[in-house]
């Protein structure tokens, strides 16, 4: 059984596939006669491809259990995709850089709970894995003509396991 390495999810580490959405880090300004903050420019949502728009969803994942059979990953090659959590649940990230699908580039990120995630155009992804619990998500994705679903299957499965997920609070 191959299994994945799983890493926390950062800015940083995920910068080559797309964005982290979160308020660290982010420019704030102050609106609305200083009652709120905006946390500015979190994601660069890229939809306008073949003449897309911006969609607005709410998606609701069914909580996963581990290990987890990684079979196949997907990719929007109109438009990216973000996912900006409801509920303060960590989930599972699976990814691989744009181009051609290389398996030995798939890497795995857990997130905080709280932290969104914006696949930037023509990244690899693996369907949402929710974790402990029934997951609600707004996503912004692009509507519109054109495909924009591509979707591989792995020559060789590749496994999410506890004892990954164990490694990284070890």
């Amino acid at each position: 059984m191959k299994t994945l390495a799983i890493e926390p999810l950062t800015k940083e580490a995920f910068a080559p596939f797309g964005d982290v959405i979160e308020t660290d880090g982010a420019k704030q300004i102050p609106i609305n006669l200083g009652t709120t903050i905006r946390f500015h420019d979190l994601a660069k949502v890229d939809v306008t491809d073949e003449d897309g728009r911006t969609l607005v969803n709410l998606f609701r994942g069914q909580p996963r259990t581990l290990p987890f059979e990684v079979k196949m990953l997907e990719r929007h090659p109109l438009g990216s995709q973000a996912f900006v959590p409801l509920n303060d649940q960590p989930y599972l990230v699976v990814v691989a850089p744009a181009g051609d699908l290389d398996p030995a580039k798939i890497r795995a990120f857990v997130t905080s709970g709280w932290q969104g995630i914006n696949y930037a155009k023509g990244v690899w992804h693996h369907p949402l894995i929710a974790l402990g619990g029934v997951s609600d998500f707004i996503v912004v994705d692009r509507g519109g003509d054109g495909l924009n679903l591509n979707e591989q299957d792995l020559v060789e499965s590749l496994w999410l396991t506890d004892e990954a997920l164990l490694a990284l609070t070890a």
